[in-house]
């Protein structure tokens, strides 16, 4: 498919998940402490970046979506500054706060261009606002073409089930991305995209392509999903349909940091399927999204200029 890249924007995605504020502090290192065998990192520049859904949401706007986020986060500063954030990219968020929650922060010491080290600080949202969330999400879901539920495990898709009932019922194709090896939540779903490590939890290794495909039109059939889509790192990405497995290529490119690449992914894929393209164009293009970014540092995003670019061979 060589056609050209559809008109992505003003397509109406709405993003609900797991959020986090990334934290980058990047500096020089010359010596090692005294007080242990560790580098001793000058800091000199500090950035803030929106991680997890919000970075998928980021994603869509960058390349001229419209995404509406629903996510929960702490009553706090890194909150306040993950809002902010958002706020620039021309995300509507819609944060509903915790006060017991700390606001999900990664924190990545960067020294000379090399992740040293990543702290995390989290703790899973309370019930009681999981179900003022899923109250928005109904009213939400029928504003938005397609919904995204991006999955990082921190609890905040709680209700992920009821969720994908809601989205289907309405009409509306939902896309997971998922976490951990309980799949059955997801089942109902339109489309999920798991990465190579991911499946291979759920499904178990494989011994070449045929084994791929087996396992993943099982786990395709047991959970009542249109689509399966395999992201397989150097090895391309592998879509799977009743009728089909089709398999798209890897794009030559050097890998600098692979965070967020499969935020980049979903997010591409929604605002393709949003346009009406099919599966197999909205992978190639989604393909060629994830070449762009794993070339950039943290979590980032691609412009349609540079979509367009690759797509174009330049």
């Amino acid at each position: 498919m060589n056609a050209p890249l559809p008109d992505l924007a003003n397509r109406r995605i709405l993003v609900v998940g797991d959020v986090m504020l990334d934290r980058y502090w990047f500096g020089d290192v010359s010596r090692i402490s005294p007080e242990a065998p560790v580098p001793i990192v000058h800091v000199k520049r500090t950035e803030e970046r929106p991680g997890g859904a919000a970075n998928v949401a980021r994603n869509i706007t960058a390349l001229g979506g419209h995404a509406t986020l629903l996510a929960v986060v702490g009553e706090d500063e890194a909150g306040r500054a993950l809002e902010d954030l958002l706020l620039r990219e021309r995300v509507i968020a819609s944060l509903h706060r915790d006060r017991e929650l700390s606001t999900t922060v990664k924190l990545r010491v960067i020294g000379h261009q090399q992740q040293l080290l990543r702290i995390d600080f989290e703790r899973p949202p309370g019930h009681e606002v999981l179900a003022a969330k899923l109250d928005e999400y109904t009213r939400l879901v029928d504003q938005a073409e397609v919904i995204i539920l991006s999955d990082y495990g921190k609890g905040g898709l709680e209700h992920v089930g009821r969720m994908i009932q809601i989205a289907r019922e309405n009409g509306k194709p939902v896309l997971v991305d998922p976490k951990g090896h309980e799949y059955t939540r997801y089942k109902g779903a339109t489309l999920l995209t798991p990465n190579r490590g991911e499946f291979r939890e759920v499904a178990g290794r494989w011994s070449d392509d045929a084994d791929l495909e087996r396992r993943a039109r099982k786990l395709r059939a047991d959970l009542d999903l249109d689509a399966l889509i395999v992201t397989r790192s150097e090895e391309g990405m592998s879509l799977f349909t009743a009728k089909e497995a089709w398999h798209e290529a890897t794009r030559a490119q050097e890998v600098y940091d692979v965070s967020g690449a499969g935020d980049t992914v979903i997010a591409t894929l929604a605002l393709m399927v949003a346009s009406g393209a099919d599966l197999h164009a909205a992978m190639r293009v989604a393909n060629h999204a994830a070449g762009i970014v794993v070339g950039k540092l943290g979590t980032a995003v691609v412009t349609r200029e540079e979509l367009v670019a690759s797509l174009e061979g330049k």
